[in-house]
């Protein structure tokens, strides 16, 4: 059976109703009551994904199918697997696997996502970027409304090409240390990036550039993610905070390219995509060059006369798409199945106190524990309760993390909460610890230290514990 029609609609208002299970428990949504409370209200357990859940850990631990997966699902999410592993070449030898470029940034999905998890900057100044990539816009919108692309460049850096066509560019990251100290006057130093363009091919950025430096995000339970309800993300919102706590998630409504409309974004640093079909299709072309039934037109700037030129030549002898839907779909199936890694040493005391701590402190405001399926998804995802600690909402975040660049209804220092599941397997994964959108966070309690915005508050009570509560914090975190 091959995956296929996996642009998975919301569900409708009755989901809501929808019964669900957690471990041995069972409990109902109730539309007439507040959505925050009962969620809240669901214990934690260490099956993060639901009945996805998967016992792995170390460098293959985002690597499994969901466990309760239809058996007849494997062979296909295995191909779409080595879709997401393949290196894609261009030198028209092998067309099924040609079609890369002309412009490009990486030449296969893992070349940013090691082991499906998360990318990380440059290793020192001037070092190549090989997971990380650099969003470019202009003031104004394009004609959805969202980022408006940078003339002669677009809205991506392509810092590759392939042989006969110029890169764009290089970007070069710098850093600017910031020292700070805990309440308790154990010092800290965060960093924070700048970036700077060198060998630009078609003339000087314009003075109005804005840039957003763009890790690869890991890519686990995505298919639970987006079968969460809209219905239940509008009523986490709080745009308008309404309930005083200083917490006023927005949902941010972006351009749906495979249903052509607006829709609620769920995916992507500030939520400006709503479907795994689309983001997948999206990076194909964005990371990679390569065309799909979904997006057809390659990169090429109209001043790129070389590139235009090169796309032509690859177009007459690989066809179009470059990617096709037999290849494609497998792919988009693989990231909807991957199954999410159990949580570790639940029963650990240190572990115990830091999920109070996480809850007391207020964390939960946005990191929402527990999301429960809707029923217009994969029978595997249907009617599950997870944990992924997301609202998948955009809060502002303060100046200090602003990127200062719009996307869609996402203003510049607003960011979509990222999820925490797998987060204690970051290292294990991809030999790295590098967190935020940009990587900046060289360790958790970075990361928590650069909040800001709506986050101030919480970020404050967490500098100023002690180096034990901080710690049974940080243990909690690393369990999951």
């Amino acid at each position: 059976m091959m995956f296929r029609n996996l642009t998975i609609l919301s569900a409708s208002a009755a989901a809501m109703l929808l019964l669900f299970s957690s471990g041995a428990s069972a409990a109902a949504i109730d539309p007439d009551k507040d959505l925050r409370e009962q969620l809240l209200a669901i214990p934690l357990t260490p099956n993060l994904g639901g009945d996805t859940t998967v016992d792995t850990v170390g460098p293959r631990a985002f690597r499994s199918i969901a466990p309760n997966a239809d058996n007849d699902l494997v062979f296909d999410f295995l191909f779409g697997q080595r879709m997401f592993d393949v290196v894609w070449d261009h030198y028209i030898i092998s067309p099924a696997l040609d079609g890369l470029g002309p412009l490009f940034n990486r030449t296969a999905c893992r070349e940013c996502h090691e082991g499906n998890g998360r990318g990380q900057p440059p290793e020192s100044v001037g070092a190549p970027m090989k997971s990380i990539l650099i969003r470019l816009s202009v003031p104004g919108q394009d004609q959805h409304g969202g980022p408006n692309p940078v003339p002669k460049y677009g809205d991506q850096l392509q810092d590759r090409a392939v042989p006969g066509v110029q890169p764009e560019g290089q970007a070069i990251m710098e850093w600017e240390e910031i020292e700070g100290s805990y309440g308790d006057g154990t010092p800290y130093t965060l960093r924070k990036p700048t970036v700077k363009f060198t060998n630009l091919a078609y003339g000087d950025m314009p003075e109005d550039l804005m840039t957003s430096p763009r890790v690869a995000a890991p890519v686990i339970g995505l298919g639970l993610l987006q079968s969460i309800p809209e219905e239940n993300l509008y009523a986490l919102a709080d745009p308008d905070d309404a309930n005083g706590d200083g917490i006023s998630g927005r949902v941010n409504i972006a351009w749906d390219a495979v249903n052509k409309k607006m829709a609620t974004g769920r995916f992507g640093w500030k939520a400006n995509v709503p479907t795994v079909h689309h983001q997948s299709a999206g990076a194909a072309l964005g990371d990679m060059g390569m065309t799909t039934a979904l997006f057809k037109t390659n990169l090429c700037e109209p001043v790129q006369k070389d590139c235009i030129a090169m796309a032509n030549s690859m177009a007459a002898s690989v066809g179009s798409p470059e990617i096709v839907p037999e290849m494609f779909d497998p792919l988009v199936g693989y990231m909807m199945l991957i199954g999410v890694p159990q949580q570790r040493d639940a029963d650990n005391p240190a572990v115990q106190r830091g999920e109070q701590l996480f809850h007391g402190i207020g964390c939960t405001g946005c990191h929402m524990p527990t999301q429960v399926a809707g029923d217009d998804t994969l029978p595997a995802l249907q009617g599950q309760v997870f944990h992924p600690f997301t609202d998948l909402l955009v809060h502002d975040m303060g100046e200090g993390l602003a990127d200062n660049r719009p996307d869609f209804g996402a203003s510049g220092s607003e960011w979509r909460t990222a999820p925490l599941w797998g987060i204690g397997l970051t290292y294990e994964v991809c030999l790295c610890n590098f967190y935020l959108n940009d990587g900046r966070a060289r360790s958790i309690s970075e990361a928590i230290l650069w909040h800001g915005g709506e986050a101030e508050s919480r970020k404050e009570v967490f500098r100023n514990l002690g180096k034990d509560q901080r710690d049974d914090l940080l243990a909690f975190l690393g369990s999951l």
